[in-house]
């Protein structure tokens, strides 16, 4: 039988159940989300997250990236909404014992595009696979 249009099957493996948004049916993106945690888990909720993260937005209010995977070699440009760990990634600094994973000096202002393409690249699945 035919399936409406934007319909698609739960990409987690094994789940018949069909979605319309995103990737994974409401009970996967559930238990992903819950297992993400939320944003003061992760170490992003805090005042002292939101304080540097202006200072990186302010250092850099146009997008740095110049990934020539993402279509471009020099500066992207776009206005900057993301303060991005690079070059390593956050978990890899904390992993490392680096006494302070967010310094300024370790973060990056760019915008939504290239911080998404960026993350599709260095974390294959997506923030739930790992």
């Amino acid at each position: 039988m035919p399936r409406r249009p934007g319909w698609r099957v739960c990409t987690v493996p094994g789940c018949p159940e069909l979605t319309d948004q995103g990737g994974r049916c409401p009970e996967h993106r559930r238990e992903a989300e819950q297992k993400r945690g939320s944003a003061r888990q992760r170490g992003y909720g805090g005042r002292g997250w939101q304080s540097v993260r202006r200072l990186v937005l302010d250092r850099d209010p146009q997008c740095v990236c110049t990934d020539q995977a993402h279509g471009h070699g020099e500066r992207c440009g776009q206005p900057s909404t993301v303060a991005d760990h690079h070059p390593d990634e956050r978990r890899d600094l904390v992993a490392a014992g680096v006494p302070d994973p967010d310094a300024p000096h370790r973060l990056r202002g760019i915008c939504r595009g290239c911080h998404s393409r960026k993350t599709g690249t260095t974390t294959p699945g997506g923030w739930a696979a790992s």
